[in-house]
C-alpha cells in the first residue's frame, strides 16, 4: 500500500467574482495513502486525514464510479457502493483523523473495480461570520481506489503511431481486467533512446489510449523496440514499426 501524503491544491469555487469580494483562507490538509488498494474480501481500509494548517479544517468525501471512455479521458459518476465513514469531518489545527472507507457494492469475482475517492474542503463550515463578503476558496483531492480480485490481471499491448505535429506516440490497449498504469516508456533503436515518455497515465480495463513520447530531434520512421515500465516496476518491451 503506497503510503506517502498527498497535499490539496486551490480549486476556485464559484464563477462570479465581485469586485467588492475579498477571498477567504483556504485549508491545507494532506490524504495518506494517495492510492487505495482493497481485495473482495476487504470490508474496510484506514485512511488518515491530517490538518498540515494552523486554522480548522472541514472535509468531506464524494465517491465516484471511474471508467474511461474511448478517447481515453476520465469519466467519474456519483456512487453508493463505498462510503467514507464519518463522511464529514473537522480537524483541528494540526489535526489529524483516521477514517474507514467501506466497500457496500457486493465483489466482482472476475474483474476489477475502479473508484475515485474526491475529498474536498469545505469552507463554509469553518469559516467566521464577518460583515464582508467573501469568496471561498476550497481544496480538493482525487485519489484511485481499486478493488482487486486474485484473477484480475492488466493486459497490455502497444504500437507506435503520430500525432499532432508528428509527435511520436505511443498507442495502449489494456485487454485485461485490472488497470495498468505506464510511468515510463521509451523507443529505442540500435541502443539509442529515439523518445521517452515520464508520468503515470492510466488506461483502464478495455480502454485503449495514446501517450506522447518526447524526443530532442526528429524521429525517422522504421523499426524500433518500446520499452513499457508500469508502476509495479515491471515492464514490457514491443517490437514496433514507427510510422
Amino acid at each position: 500500500m503506497n503510503t506517502r501524503k498527498l497535499f490539496a491544491t486551490p480549486w476556485l469555487v464559484g464563477t462570479l467574482i465581485l469586485a467588492s469580494a475579498m477571498p477567504a483562507d483556504a485549508g491545507i490538509f494532506s490524504v495518506s495513502p494517495v492510492r487505495i488498494f482493497m481485495t473482495p474480501r476487504d470490508r474496510a481500509v484506514a485512511i488518515t486525514l491530517t490538518n498540515e494548517g494552523d486554522t480548522e479544517v472541514a472535509l468531506q468525501a464524494d465517491i465516484n464510479a471511474w471508467t474511461q471512455k474511448a478517447d481515453g479521458s476520465d469519466e467519474l459518476v456519483l456512487t453508493e457502493d463505498l462510503i467514507l465513514a464519518p463522511p464529514i469531518i473537522k480537524l483541528a489545527p494540526k489535526g489529524r483523523q483516521v477514517v474507514r472507507l467501506a466497500l457496500l457494492r457486493p465483489h466482482d469475482a472476475s474483474r476489477q473495480l475502479t473508484y475515485r475517492m474526491i475529498v474536498r474542503e469545505v469552507p463554509e463550515a469553518t469559516a467566521p461570520r464577518s460583515g464582508s463578503m467573501e469568496v471561498p476558496i476550497a481544496l480538493a483531492l482525487s485519489m484511485p481506489v481499486f478493488i482487486t480480485p486474485p484473477v484480475a490481471k492488466r493486459e497490455v499491448s502497444c504500437l507506435a503511431g503520430r500525432g499532432e505535429g508528428q509527435a511520436l506516440q505511443a498507442v495502449c490497449l489494456n485487454s485485461g481486467t485490472a488497470y495498468a498504469q505506464i510511468r515510463e516508456a521509451i523507443v529505442r533503436r540500435g541502443g539509442a533512446t529515439l523518445a521517452r515518455f515520464e508520468g503515470g497515465n492510466y488506461i483502464l480495463p478495455g480502454v485503449r489510449k495514446a501517450i506522447t513520447l518526447k524526443s530532442e530531434a526528429a524521429v525517422a520512421p522504421g523499426h524500433a523496440q518500446l520499452d513499457v515500465v508500469f508502476d509495479d516496476g515491471k515492464n514490457q518491451v514491443f517490437d514496433v514499426t514507427l510510422p
